[in-house]
């Protein structure tokens, strides 16, 4: 755990711990702060350090809060400066103080990544028309600010001038840089490694993507899961029953027993200490805290406790095949070349005619043949024919007629062969789109497109259903090309042909049928699936306002790997957050038997119930240093 020792009011009180540590291994010794002076030198270490304590104990007593921990503190000191005990009294002030700041110390760490951050991102931004720093808040749409390299951007927008490589771990946890150039979205919060920009805003300061991620992060504590709300009122009831058990403890061997009175009261005192319930309440939002610090280090925002936690319970996963399991983009998968056509010819010559559509099966087929190398044919005389195909005429190639689309398309032109039939069959059969694709003599070949499966979504999928996690497929995509990716991927329950409350509806139904249901899918037509789940979670959420706010948790990335992990860290949450609190009960069992029958002590009951706080503090911070398996990459933050 890293301790502020740079904060000089932490400083103070570790050193007046020291002192009132010291005084009272020497009085055990023997040596003890004369009278009248004693009473004086601890009342002051007392009042000195344990003031907002004191002030808020008194609070709870005039108000009649018996389950207030600060109240349990003030009986004891009080009853402590009653039996002559001054340096205990001492003790146990400064002790509890160092507690609830060891507190603090382990949520403000489970936070820090987050916290340097903010502090780090820029407050004004350089205006362009305008030659002068400006409060980012006062920026509004459309200003073009400039960034130099090495400065964090500052508001989300548009890159207008220059190239460069932008580190966006802290917004999607990706370590390595993207290289982004003229048309490209760029986020406030990430780093401009290298070339200068000059940035055209698209979002006021309150509405950037990195705002959202800050809001909702410190946010989360709002939406606490179910441990740490039932640990909260299990300690309205502990309390007031603590101090009922310690009033029995004195009240039954003095006023029935009649038995002396300063030895039961010192047991009693005894008792409220080590009971005190400061290690069962913070077990939680440490361990919570420092989970979710863990997520936003590597992209996935948590909205809350409660969600960390459903997601251990999870025992089925929906999943939108377009955009989550793939990338949502067509990508050439085949080229086929027929008649004595060469690929080289079919590819740049079907790109040359294609270069001139819109239409997304055009654009991956004319990147296809730039990322082969090869010169695109120049071409004229360019005509679309809506739902079917389009022609032009090739400048370069001895066939100057090219006809591309639907198979049925170029029958009408061109007499089609029973090798291209059979071929657009097999392809489609694999859930491929073709083009087909003629020179004015026949078929010239047949080129396939497909949505191109994610690198990392296979071995998610395998990793979940080794977790005894059932993955299934709901989308609204065809039945073929969503067969060809469940068979890819090996996944075995497929619902294809959905319109968006068709998806909610089914969703509805597996809630009935598994114990927990996540949803994973873009946030935006799958909005109504993502309500109805146990845990909605957004895939590839940077940028996009709808995911942010409709799910649960967001994924700032495109890594379906990242799911696994998280269902990892949840469990393992979970069971910190159960070992934490068995451990803490069991100790304070042990002392509370040992106080009720006489055998504890003062100093004995505040180093158990520091040194149980210590420890589930420690316990909950290594969640912190939970990590992705080791052939992945571990991001930072900053």
């Amino acid at each position: 755990m890293k301790l502020p020792l740079k904060d000089h009011k932490f400083i103070f009180l570790l050193v007046s711990i020291a002192i009132v540590i010291a005084l009272e291994i020497l009085a055990l010794a023997g040596m003890a702060i004369p009278m009248p002076y004693a009473p004086f030198v601890f009342g002051a270490f007392i009042i000195g350090i344990g003031y907002p304590v004191l002030k808020s104990g008194f609070k709870a007593l005039l108000k009649l809060n018996f389950s207030s921990i600060n109240l349990l503190m003030i009986i004891a000191v009080v009853s402590a400066f009653y039996l002559g005990e001054y340096p205990e009294a001492a003790v146990v002030i400064v002790l509890y103080v160092l507690g609830e700041r060891l507190e603090d110390i382990g949520i403000e760490n489970s936070k820090s990544a987050l916290d340097e951050l903010v502090s780090k991102s820029p407050k004004t931004a350089f205006v362009k028309t305008l030659q002068s720093n400006v409060p980012i808040d006062k920026i509004s749409i459309g200003t073009v600010i400039q960034v130099r390299p090495h400065d964090m951007i500052p508001l989300d927008g548009l890159i207008v001038t220059g190239e460069s490589s932008i580190d966006e771990a802290a917004i999607t946890g990706e370590p390595i840089p993207k290289f982004k150039s003229i048309g490209d979205q760029v986020y406030s919060g990430t780093l401009n490694t290298s070339g200068y920009l000059e940035i055209r805003t698209t979002k006021l300061l309150a509405d950037t993507t990195f705002s959202k991620i800050v809001q909702l992060t410190f946010e989360a504590s709002t939406h606490k899961s179910e441990s740490q709300i039932f640990i909260q009122r299990f300690a309205k009831v502990y309390t007031p029953l603590i101090l009922i058990l310690a009033a029995m403890v004195l009240f039954i061997p003095v006023f029935i027993l009649g038995q002396d009175f300063d030895p039961w009261l010192k047991q009693a005192v005894t008792l409220l200490i080590i009971a005190c319930p400061c290690a069962l309440v913070i077990s939680t939002p440490v361990a919570i805290y420092a989970a979710i610090g863990n997520a936003s280090s590597r992209g996935i925002l948590i909205k809350g406790g409660k969600y960390l936690e459903a997601m251990s319970r999870i025992t089925a996963i929906c999943f939108d095949k377009t955009r989550t399991i793939t990338y949502g983009t067509p990508v050439v998968s085949d080229v086929i070349s027929l008649n004595g056509t060469s690929h080289e010819e079919l590819l740049a010559c079907a790109a040359g005619a294609e270069v001139f559509s819109e239409h997304p099966l055009a654009q991956a087929i004319v990147d296809a043949a730039r990322n082969e190398g090869y010169v695109i044919h120049a071409t004229e005389k360019f005509e679309s024919i809506v739902g079917k195909g389009i022609t032009a005429r090739c400048l370069v190639c001895e066939d100057e007629t090219i006809l591309a689309g639907k198979l049925p398309f170029i029958r009408e032109y061109q007499p089609v062969s029973d090798e291209a039939e059979e071929t657009v069959r097999q392809l489609s059969e694999e859930g491929k789109t073709s083009v087909v694709v003629s020179f004015g003599n026949g078929v010239a070949g047949i080129i396939g497109l497909m949505d191109e499966i994610k690198p990392d979504s296979k071995a998610a999928l395998r990793e979940i259903q080794t977790m005894g996690i059932e993955p299934i497929i709901l989308t609204g995509d065809n039945e073929l090309a969503t067969d060809y990716t469940a068979r890819l991927v090996n996944v075995d329950k497929v619902y294809s042909g959905l319109l968006p409350e068709d998806k909610a509806r089914m969703i509805k139904e597996f809630t009935s049928t598994y114990a927990g249901v996540a949803m994973v899918g873009d946030g935006i037509n799958d909005a109504p699936a993502l309500a109805l789940s146990t845990v909605s979670i957004a895939m590839g959420a940077a940028g996009s306002d709808t995911a942010i706010e409709t799910a649960n948790i967001a994924l700032m990335n495109d890594r379906l790997s990242l799911i696994p992990f998280l269902i990892r860290l949840s469990k393992r949450t979970v069971k910190t957050i159960k070992r934490n609190t068995a451990f803490a009960i069991l100790i304070k069992v042990i002392f509370v038997l040992l106080a009720i029958f006489g055998y504890s002590n003062l100093v004995l009951a505040i180093t158990a119930d520091v040194g149980v706080t210590l420890v589930v503090i420690l316990l909950s911070l290594r969640l912190l240093q939970f990590e992705l398996p080791a052939k992945q990459t571990r991001p930072s933050i900053v």
